[in-house]
């Protein structure tokens, strides 16, 4: 039997992917650089500020989602033998947590601590104590690590989003949660139907991009009931 992950190993993989996160969510909502969405309502335009927040948060999950859901659904080309595969999960938690941060900036959760406790409990079921997700003691040992997983997005202002460039990032921070690969099971999943069609070779794409969307919305209901308790 593997041995249980602690609620210390989760805050030590979540607190570098949150910090990274930054940069990326902050390359997505500037104006005109998401490729694709140009002439629809986006950050930053006025459209944007007459929106409300779950008005936001909608867009997020149905806009920047689909570009996600597409990448993670890609390896389901391959039917169950990618689903035997880590890399459906990892691309599938990356993604979600990366939407889960946009979120929070909406709700305007600026904290590190604040925002690995809504992605240990919306991902992973986890109620993170706040002390220990604040890690005070680790921010400096955890600055190359961040700035590896943000890759270009930390480094160059201004840079284009692409779907080149988005499964690059998504691939690179996934890679940092399989420190808790036995948790990323515990991610809110699309129905098992869908889920049944991404076990089919060829049009399991299909079935896994569903099953991912699906994925997202339940991810979002997730994040407003833990964001609704937290300002009870």
């Amino acid at each position: 039997m593997a041995e249980a992950i602690s609620d210390r190993q989760v805050v030590a993989a979540l607190r570098p992917f949150v910090r990274a996160a930054r940069p990326v969510v902050g390359a997505m909502r500037t104006p005109g650089r998401l490729e694709g969405l140009a002439n629809v309502k986006v950050p930053g335009s006025a459209a944007w500020a007459a929106m409300s927040t779950e008005q936001r948060t909608d867009w997020w999950i149905n806009r920047v989602g689909r570009l996600t859901a597409l990448v993670t659904a890609i390896p389901g080309i391959g039917g169950a033998l990618a689903d035997r595969l880590p890399i459906q999960e990892t691309l599938g938690a990356s993604a979600q947590g990366l939407l889960l941060c946009a979120i929070a900036d909406e709700h305007g959760i600026d904290e590190v601590g604040e925002r690995v406790r809504l992605l240990g409990w919306v991902l992973f079921q986890r109620d993170l104590d706040p002390a220990l997700a604040a890690g005070m003691d680790r921010e400096r040992t955890e600055d190359a690590e961040t700035a590896e997983l943000a890759g270009e997005f930390g480094e160059q202002r201004g840079r284009k989003i692409t779907l080149k460039s988005v499964a690059g990032t998504l691939w690179r921070m996934g890679r940092s949660l399989l420190a808790v690969s036995g948790e990323l099971e515990k991610r809110p999943r699309g129905r098992f139907y869908q889920r049944a069609i991404g076990m089919l070779p060829i049009v399991g794409m299909a079935g896994d991009y569903w099953a991912e969307r699906a994925g997202l919305k339940r991810v979002a209901k997730r994040a407003d009931r833990w964001l609704s308790a937290a300002r009870t």
